[in-house]
């Protein structure tokens, strides 16, 4: 999933190509990724672009009076694209969920994509975009001024979940998803299974401290990379996310993982856990 990291260099990549520009055509062609109807799609046409931003992992387009805004979910993605066809995409089984045309001879504009069978990608026009329910429920974003040491203690406080939970909440904190959690954990040498109402001032100021240095070299990594690159840039820069199996970078342990439902963290044993493998999520406790 697009995290705040991948989301902020698209709205950046956004912000520089569309911004001043009109919107010629706005054409669904998956109909189900449309969340709102009131405006329609068609009151972006003819509109000009002003911004784009990021809330969370919220994509934002913003126009006059109007905003897109996006939600590219597990599986979605955005592909600029120059020289778009004449014909408009038909609706069909490939992954083409919006398109989105600039005006001008060039036809630039945006695709919006989701590959596989689980949908979610979501897309809203709205007059704000505090009217989209998740933009309304984000927490803090981690990378905003205000967001400081005291204010992460006070969000932690009292809270008996596991911190690795606590930092995926959109509602907590806004943009951390299961990717950037492994990999803050494992910069702040904690279990992702430690209760977050259980930690010391002192852990709590080195998960804060390895949460801003983690997001900001992701976000200095991707700066300048075309969209098609992203994915390759934050796959190649993981230390233990989607690594079970190989040596962990900083000790040399083997990075371990445990399976849930429909996803999986990944964590050294010997960095995080004291050289305890965490048992299954099912069990529930580490073992012995």
């Amino acid at each position: 999933m697009p995290e705040l990291p991948e989301v902020e260099t698209l709205a950046a990549i956004l912000a520089e190509r569309a911004a001043g520009r009109e919107i010629a055509r706005v054409l669904p062609v998956a109909v189900s990724v449309l969340k709102t109807y009131d405006p329609p799609l068609s009151a972006l046409e003819g509109r000009t672009v002003t911004a784009a931003a990021r809330h969370g992992k919220f994509l934002d387009l913003a126009t006059e009076g109007r905003h897109l805004v996006v939600h590219l979910a597990k599986a979605g993605w955005l592909r600029w694209r120059d020289g778009l066809p004449e014909a408009p995409p038909r609706p069909g089984k490939g992954p083409l969920a919006l398109r989105l045309l600039l005006a001008g001879p060039e036809r630039s504009g945006f695709d919006l994509t989701e590959a596989g069978t689980r949908k979610g990608l979501a897309v809203y026009v709205v007059r704000d975009p505090q009217e989209v329910p998740g933009i309304a429920r984000l927490g803090p974003d981690p990378l905003d001024d205000s967001f400081t040491l005291e204010t992460f203690a006070g969000l932690l406080r009292g809270v008996r979940h596991r911190i690795k939970g606590v930092l995926r909440d959109q509602s907590v904190i806004a943009g951390i998803g299961n990717a950037y959690s492994d990999e803050i954990l494992h910069a702040a040498r904690m279990s992702p299974y430690r209760l977050a109402s259980d930690l010391t001032e002192e852990e709590i100021a080195g998960v804060y401290e390895a949460m801003g240095t983690t997001l900001r070299s992701a976000v200095e990594r991707s700066r300048g990379l075309a969209a098609t690159d992203l994915k390759g840039e934050k796959r190649d820069g993981m230390r233990v996310h989607g690594r079970a199996g190989q040596p962990c970078p900083v000790c040399g342990d083997t990075v371990r993982e445990v399976s849930f439902r429909d996803s999986a963290l990944q964590y050294c044993p010997t960095c995080q856990t004291g050289g305890k493998p965490l048992a299954d999520r099912r069990l529930s406790r580490l073992l012995k």
